[in-house]
């Protein structure tokens, strides 16, 4: 995992949406973020994070046949 730090335009193009949709959602809380003076950041392994939340619960044996299958090196 990374704790590089992103940008609201790094973190809409990670997630393939519009910077506007990322800054409300980080003034409303639902994305985990922080505000430093007037600019919000984000650390890229708590978005990881946080997406996989995201996804339904019925996806989840997949998710951890996948994350399984990554840390054998398959």
């Amino acid at each position: 995992m990374s704790d590089e730090i992103m940008t609201i335009e790094e973190v809409a193009a990670y997630l393939k949406m519009k910077p506007q949709t990322i800054y409300t959602w980080a003034q409303k809380g639902k994305i985990p973020a922080a505000k430093i003076g007037k600019e919000w950041r984000f650390r890229k392994d708590i978005i990881n994070e946080w997406f996989k939340q995201h996804i339904d619960v019925k996806f989840h044996p997949l998710m951890e046949k996948l994350e399984k299958e990554k840390k054998e090196g398959k």
